[in-house]
Formats: structure tokens, C-alpha cells, sequence
């Protein structure tokens, strides 16, 4: 029989938090930074389109078990649209669809904000990573396919009119829940204001539980190739990442001894003690010694685990 392959690059984990570019997408990103750090492996916490720039929270190593709690976070995003255009893929890559002379208003635009907030229906774009019989929606766009998407209920907790420069485009700032398309959004502002209109810019600046100033430009991080001795070099790399536990911060949270860690990491369950101590919780985390452990449930005066981390 043979061996296993023992995974390349370094066991490193934790999150980095990128300020991802206009013009470079989030799997190209997500590359770099693995290659950078000679990490065994990484994953993104949300997609973002190579047109838009900002917050691109990237896993490495264990952290990449924690990716769904990043993803179900919410997100701020500030986008412009720009009316008079409706095109293919609702932003400025696509080709022009529909057209419009007329020109909304400013207070055109703050009338229509309420029917944008709360619990809302939204379509998503022909060009989406919905799967529709098993094919991503882009790719059957690619091909000249015009499919029915079925609308889904996304959140908006928040939604602001910033400025309205001139009379062709608006800046907005909507702060939202998993899986709301911005893109969407400006579609749908368009056809209701009967003008049409798309995405001309696009940045996110919050993925919760990550805060803006956490940001790292992928400039600054290229620039830490210039160091010749690769463990400085990666020590100054290692530096910037956030660690693992950061992503489960809504979570409950359990710290606990050794003795315990070693059950845990056993795959075993450990007793939950204490006047404080959760009764019951679907998912919690545990640490030691200020490192991630587990992540599991409490019932029944035990924490089991789920999840464990090396």
C-alpha cells in the first residue's frame, strides 16, 4: 500500500483579509495569497466580481472549516449606478440591453428606498453562480442561454442614498445579508424609476466579524517579495494574519483546560460545568490557551465536537 502524499506548503492557519483590486477575481486572489504564504491550502469567504474591489476575507489552512460562518455574515457594500443602461450582466461589463432618455430624481430615489428594506424577493442576475439543473447560470448566459431564475428572499438591514453627482448616476451604501446581488439591486432600482440602469462601481467594506481597518492591500503584500530570506519574509507574512477563532465570534464560547483539548481533539466529548456554563447551544466554540480547539454543540451538561482543529 502506499503512503499518503504529504500536503505541500507550510500547516499555517488563520484569515487574511484582503483589499482585493478592481480587475482581479476572487480565485485568481485567492491563488496569490496561497502561493505568498506557501500555505497547504485557502478559500474565500464570498465571491467578489473582478470589477468590484475591497473586502475579500481569505481562509489558510484550518481556518477554511470556518468559512461558512464568514459567508453567513453580514456585508457593506458602496456601489454607483449608473442610470439609462440596462446591460446583460447588470454592471459595466456586459453589453447594453435596454435603453432610457428619462432620468430619475433625486427624491425619486429616497421614495423607492423603503421597498428595498427589510426581508425582500430579488432575482438574481443572468450572469449569478445560481445553479439552474446543475449548470452555473453564467456559464448557460456565456453560451447565449437566457434562463428563468427563480427569485429568493435576501435581507437589507440597511440602504442609503449618499449623493447623487449629477443627474446620470447615484451613490448608494446598503448594509445586507448572505446572498443579496448589488447588481440585483441597481436592475431592479432602474426598472421600477422606469430609467434602467447598472452597476458602474462596486466596493465592499464590511464581511462580518471583520472590521474595514483589517484590511491588507494586495499591493503591501506583493511588496513583502522584495525580502530575500524567506522565513523573514514569511514571518512578516504571518504577521497580518487574523486568527482562526475571529470568524466564530457570534458563536458561543468556551474556554477550557489541556486535560480537555486533548479530549476534544480525540473526537471525544468533555463535561460543561459551571454557574455560567451554556445549557443548550446547536453550535459554540472551545479554546485553550487563546487557541481554536472545536466547534460543537452543548446538550445534556456536554460539549461535543464537530469540528476539530489541529
Amino acid at each position: 500500500m502506499s503512503k499518503p502524499r504529504k500536503p505541500k506548503g507550510r500547516p499555517i492557519s488563520g484569515w487574511l483579509i484582503l483589499d482585493k483590486p478592481v480587475d482581479f477575481g476572487s480565485t485568481e486572489a485567492v491563488s496569490k495569497i496561497k502561493w505568498l504564504f506557501k500555505a497547504q491550502k485557502a478559500g474565500h469567504a464570498g465571491t467578489l466580481d473582478p470589477l468590484a474591489s475591497g473586502m475579500l476575507p481569505i481562509a489558510l489552512g484550518d481556518a477554511t472549516k470556518t468559512v461558512p460562518y464568514v459567508m453567513d455574515g453580514r456585508k457593506i457594500y458602496e456601489f454607483t449606478v449608473t442610470w439609462g443602461e440596462e446591460r446583460a450582466t447588470d454592471d459595466l461589463e456586459g453589453e447594453v440591453t435596454q435603453t432610457s432618455d428619462k432620468r430619475p430624481g433625486e427624491e425619486d430615489i429616497r421614495a423607492l428606498l423603503p421597498q428595498y428594506t427589510g426581508v425582500i424577493n430579488q432575482i438574481p442576475p443572468q450572469f449569478s453562480a445560481i445553479k439552474i439543473a446543475g449548470e452555473r447560470a453564467y456559464d448557460l448566459a456565456r453560451d447565449g442561454e437566457t434562463v428563468e431564475i427563480p427569485s429568493r428572499e435576501v435581507e437589507i438591514f440597511r440602504l442609503t442614498l449618499l449623493a447623487c453627482p449629477d443627474a446620470n448616476t447615484a451613490h448608494f451604501e446598503v448594509e445586507c445579508g448572505k446572498g443579496t446581488y448589488v447588481r440585483a439591486l441597481a436592475r431592479d432600482f432602474g426598472r421600477d424609476l422606469g430609467c434602467h440602469g447598472h452597476i458602474s462601481s462596486l466596493r465592499r467594506s464590511f464581511v462580518a466579524p471583520f472590521a474595514e481597518e483589517a484590511m491588507v492591500p494586495l499591493a503591501n503584500l506583493v511588496a513583502l517579495e522584495a525580502i530575500e530570506d524567506a522565513d523573514e519574509r514569511l514571518a512578516a507574512l504571518d504577521a497580518l494574519l487574523i486568527d482562526t477563532a475571529e470568524a466564530l465570534s457570534s458563536l458561543p464560547h468556551l474556554v477550557i483546560n489541556d486535560d480537555q483539548a486533548h479530549r476534544l481533539k480525540m473526537g471525544n466529548p468533555i463535561l460543561v460545568r459551571g454557574r455560567d456554563a451554556p445549557v443548550a447551544e446547536t453550535e459554540a466554540y472551545a479554546t485553550a490557551r487563546g487557541k481554536l480547539i472545536a466547534i460543537g454543540e452543548i446538550g445534556e451538561g456536554e460539549f461535543r465536537p464537530k469540528r476539530v482543529f489541529v
